[in-house]
């Protein structure tokens, strides 16, 4: 199968992951540096200050974090599973109407992958931004990510 018929990271994480479908989450850019998730304003999903509900927030971010990691380590499916460890989030401002979470890896993804091929587990942070229209930074997230070996 050629690379132009392969689905998009975003494609893929709509497919398998029914909160990203639940939430109508748009994944506009993935790659192994950065990705971008918007959340279109929707009243289902509103807190009780009109705003998106935290939970929809975090599972925004948490979606940015698993896009970019797919595409950053994709390639290492056959051997190890990505899981999330931890994470933390922080919210800063009222969020309102949609709202968009990028995603940065905290590591270089070659210097996660020799851990992996040196037998390690590896564990990485992904920072998240989630901001309103207007850019204003209304909550932080960080999730640690490792990279499981299959046995």
């Amino acid at each position: 199968m050629s690379s132009e018929t392969l689905p998009s990271i975003g494609e893929m994480m709509a497919a398998s992951v029914p909160m990203a479908r639940t939430l109508n989450l748009e994944f506009t850019e993935t790659t192994a540096e950065r990705a971008v998730v918007r959340m279109p304003d929707q009243p289902d999903f509103h807190n009780h200050v009109g705003g998106p509900h935290a939970g929809a927030m975090f599972t925004l971010a948490e979606s940015a974090s698993g896009a970019i990691v797919m595409a950053a380590f994709g390639d290492q499916l056959g051997r190890a599973v990505p899981l999330a460890v931890r994470a933390e989030i922080g919210y800063k401002k009222l969020a309102m109407g949609p709202v968009t979470a990028t995603a940065e890896l905290g590591r270089p993804v070659a210097e996660v992958i020799a851990e992996l091929d040196a037998g390690e587990r590896p564990e990485f942070a992904v920072n998240i931004a989630i901001t309103r229209e207007d850019g204003a930074v209304t909550g932080e997230m960080s999730i640690v990510w490792t990279l499981r070996p299959n046995k």
